[in-house]
């Protein structure tokens, strides 16, 4: 796929230090001082829910400026039944490339992708204001809990695209995330010293 000059093809495992290192940058000091994301993206790629066919790398001149992954997880519905879906690692783009319009194009062509390959929902945390624009709603909407949220709690941060018109209706139920999302401190830490060091700051708008 070529479009507004970049080309988005699936990842290679030649490559995967170097898309690690790219959403190392990409997330450094956003969400917290340092980051996880690109140890979390490690992990995954060896469970078993991971989806090789949604594994997506972006090029620009050569260059590996964009990565987007899918893994597959459960609603457990108010029936009884678990249902499969998808959620995703929020777009990394590399830090001097971001709010141009390059993460919406690998994110519909993601998106795409995943509805060639016949799911049917995707869930996730994320930001309305830049994932609206790509047919994301709040998941409240669709009858759809955060594990482990109470009721009252502001759950806007909580986001589902329908794949498949009509996949989630008469569903109701509570979003699992899957157990790979979740890595300890210390296993980061001894992770991040294969790559070149880098200062942790605490910046306004942080959330951890």
């Amino acid at each position: 796929m070529n479009k507004n000059d970049v080309t988005i093809r699936l990842e290679k495992q030649s490559e995967y230090k170097e898309v690690e290192n790219l959403v190392r940058e990409s997330f450094w000091n956003v969400y917290r001082p340092g980051c996880s994301e690109h140890y979390v993206l490690h992990t995954l790629r060896n469970n078993p829910a991971f989806v090789k066919e949604l594994d997506f790398v972006m090029e620009k001149d050569g260059q590996l400026i964009g990565q987007n992954v899918f893994v597959k997880t459960v609603i457990k519905t108010d029936a009884g039944k678990d249902i499969e879906v998808l959620t995703m690692d929020p777009i990394c783009i590399t830090p001097e490339l971001k709010r141009k319009g390059y993460g919406k194009i690998l994110l519909d062509y993601s998106l795409e992708k995943a509805v060639g390959l016949g799911y049917g929902a995707v869930l996730f945390e994320g930001n309305i204001g830049f994932y609206g624009k790509s047919g994301f709603d709040y998941a409240s909407k669709f009858g759809i809990k955060y594990h482990d949220l109470p009721e009252d709690a502001d759950s806007s941060f909580f986001l589902c695209r329908e794949l498949k018109p009509g996949f989630l209706n008469g569903i109701t139920g509570v979003y699992q995330t899957p157990q790979g999302y979740y890595v300890s401190d210390a296993e980061v830490e001894e992770f991040d010293k294969q790559f070149p060091a880098k200062e942790k700051l605490k910046l306004p708008g942080q959330i951890f």
